[in-house]
């Protein structure tokens, strides 16, 4: 591999900019990566090329170690966004200055000058000062002088980012063929989506500090695994579904499904995504040939050179949510973005207020659906931790979060704590709403899930009499399908590097189906996280054989198998222990001997008559774990 970096590091002021990021580039490959404003990309690039220090990782070039070279001693090329020209040197000055500083002879230069310039455009324009030359003209030469001494990479930094778009096109033309023709394996940063499709042969997708996902350029297009690179790469239609072993389903409209999804004979929630050229409109709704969501309103049509763009309604379907586009406030619609050719407008032309017949020809479902978490405060010392926590858990999941105030009408105004709340939640999230209510807490929450849905609630669990909240605790999971994380703290702030992020998990399960919700869960947050998972079970002394003569042990040995390869297919590292006794005692020996930071229980299934309960081992727990995360999962038996 020509560029090797191995979780590579970057902080300002405790925030990481660049967040454990590793890639490799193949030796003649074009990686392009890609992000917007803020992602890190520059800062990263900086890194590789010495720029810019590193507060944790490597950097292998060729096979070189070069994290501690100056930049001089590691052979790379490097083009910025401000072309960086000599100002008082000419074209070919400037070309052939870092042959001058190595002490290459004149007539080996010019031959090297001479070269670049003709393989640039630029031959003959040696002569000529920068100020003589266009923005797209200075690029070339900023190439050129970069490719000059024959670097074993090369590094662009949004080249291009101040040029006009016709001469983006030219030059990237000029970049691609240049690189192709010496094989110089070349990373390349851009927040230009176009320009990363046309050029690269692999892309990488970063944002707030971490890669995402990397691949070829078609297939993290049509087959993403995160929601936030299916609504970065391109218009994207997403919609939370169900997937069964059928296939799809959205509503009462099933979709074959080609893409790769995990196979389950139970139906669960996924994020189904379409692109606009997948849909097909159609003035009736016999023979489509493909699904059919419905009828639904022209709302918007535009006219984009060689294709049309339009933008649809479509009535609600039951049990449907609209992640991307989002539907305007207010509005219960589905909106649905579509594209086509510009002959298959002439044939049905469609204009504003125009109702036709929508359906798709092609779905993929996400392989790792995005999450959603919505974060209380209430505005007292106590939520400072779970503030601080939640926040960064949402920076490293991606996750969206809803802040929630829950006011009594006292206090400071509501404007200032929740302004305080953000502060303590922090920045880099992928999406961020507030909101405040001054309902009593179990009532704010049950309405705020029925508007939004989320996967995590997280609740400030205060060190002294935690009862109330573990009875807020129960309404929370009355409410929804969701999870809730309760974190222990009085408020004090956080250390200078950020709240302590859980690398060490405890997933206390029972034999059975629930425990396996437990470990799905658990495993989506901690690939995340990059934690490590002990998946335990306790057996009772009195039940090591049952009356059948079948084993527990045994039965309790094929059930955390199994969770560990689930564990294992999110790429979380998981172990597995079977303990004997009472089962309080031995998960407080079991946190003690692996120093775990984070706890996490099922919720225990409700008996007849009966609601979910805290009660029994949680409420019993709590006080001996004052220091640790809970998290509790609600099972979709519960």
């Amino acid at each position: 591999m020509s560029i090797v970096v191995e979780e590579l590091t970057k902080r300002y002021a405790g925030h990481p900019v660049v967040n454990n990021v590793s890639l490799e580039v193949a030796d003649g490959e074009l990686f392009v990566l890609l992000g917007s404003s803020g992602s890190g990309k520059s800062t990263l690039l900086r890194m590789i090329a010495g720029l810019t220090e590193t507060d944790g990782g490597r950097v292998l070039l060729h096979g070189r170690d070069v994290t501690d070279l100056s930049p001089a001693k590691r052979g790379v090329g490097f083009v910025f966004q401000s072309y960086a020209l000599f100002r008082g040197m000419s074209v070919a000055e400037n070309v052939e200055f870092a042959l001058s500083i190595r002490g290459v002879p004149a007539g080996q230069r010019q031959r090297r000058r001479d070269e670049l310039l003709e393989m640039v455009g630029l031959a003959g324009l040696g002569g000529r000062m920068p100020r003589q030359l266009s923005g797209g003209q200075q690029q070339r030469v900023a190439l050129a002088r970069a490719l000059a001494h024959q670097p074993e990479v090369l590094l662009l930094d949004e080249p291009f980012g101040a040029l006009d778009a016709k001469v983006r096109v030219e030059l990237r033309r000029t970049v691609r063929d240049v690189q192709r023709e010496l094989g110089v394996s070349t990373l390349f940063v851009t927040h230009d989506q176009e320009e990363a499709f046309e050029l690269a042969d692999r892309l990488g997708v970063l944002s707030f500090g971490r890669l995402l996902e990397q691949g070829p350029p078609e297939e993290l297009y049509l087959r993403p695994e995160t929601e936030l690179v299916a609504t970065f790469l391109g218009t994207a239609n997403l919609m939370v579904g169900e997937h069964t072993a059928e296939g799809v389903r959205l509503g009462p409209v099933r979709f074959p499904l080609t893409t790769r999804v995990e196979v389950t004979d139970r139906s669960r929630r996924v994020q189904v995504l379409f692109r606009p050229e997948d849909v097909a409109l159609r003035n009736s709704g016999e023979d489509a040939g493909f699904p059919l969501l419905g009828r639904a309103v022209v709302d918007q049509r535009a006219f984009v050179g060689s294709f049309e763009r339009l933008r649809l309604r479509l009535p609600p379907l039951p049990g449907v949510r609209s992640i991307a586009p989002p539907a305007p406030f207010g509005s219960d619609d589905l909106w649905i973005e579509a594209s086509r050719p510009q002959d298959l407008a002439r044939r049905f032309p469609l204009q504003p207020g125009d109702t036709t017949f929508v359906g798709v020809q092609r779905v993929h479902a996400l392989v790792h659906p995005g999450m959603r978490f919505l974060v209380l405060t209430d505005g007292s010392p106590a939520v400072g931790a779970a503030l601080a926590l939640g926040g960064e858990l949402a920076r490293l999941a991606h996750a969206r979060v809803t802040l929630l105030g829950l006011w009594d009408g006292g206090g400071e105004p509501t404007d200032a704590r929740l302004q305080d709340a953000r502060e303590r939640l922090g920045s880099g999230l992928a999406a961020l709403e507030t909101r405040e209510s001054p309902e009593p807490p179990a009532e704010a929450v049950a309405e705020e899930v029925r508007r939004r849905p989320c996967d995590l609630v997280i609740l400030a669990l205060p060190g002294e009499e935690p009862a109330d909240v573990l009875a807020l605790g129960e309404a929370i999971l009355r409410s929804g399908h969701h999870h809730l994380l309760l974190v222990p703290g009085r408020g004090e702030p956080p250390k200078p590097q950020g709240p302590q992020v859980p690398a060490r998990v405890l997933v206390c399960v029972a034999v059975g189906e629930p425990g396996k919700e437990d470990v799905a869960f658990t495993g989506r947050l901690a690939r995340h996280l990059r934690a490590e998972a002990t998946i335990l079970t306790v057996v009772p002394e009195a039940e090591r054989l049952d009356r059948s003569g079948s084993g527990a042990v045994e039965l309790a040995e094929r059930f955390l198998a199994g969770n560990r390869r689930a564990m294992g297919r999110l790429g979380v590292a998981a172990t597995s222990r079977i303990r004997y006794g009472d089962v309080r005692q031995e998960i407080l020996a079991q946190i003690a001997e692996g120093q775990h930071d984070l706890l996490v229980f099922g919720v225990p299934l409700p008996r007849k008559r009966s609601s979910i309960s805290l009660g029994g081992l949680v409420s019993r727990l709590v006080p001996d774990v004052a220091d640790l995360p809970i998290l509790i999962i609600r099972s979709p038996e519960a």
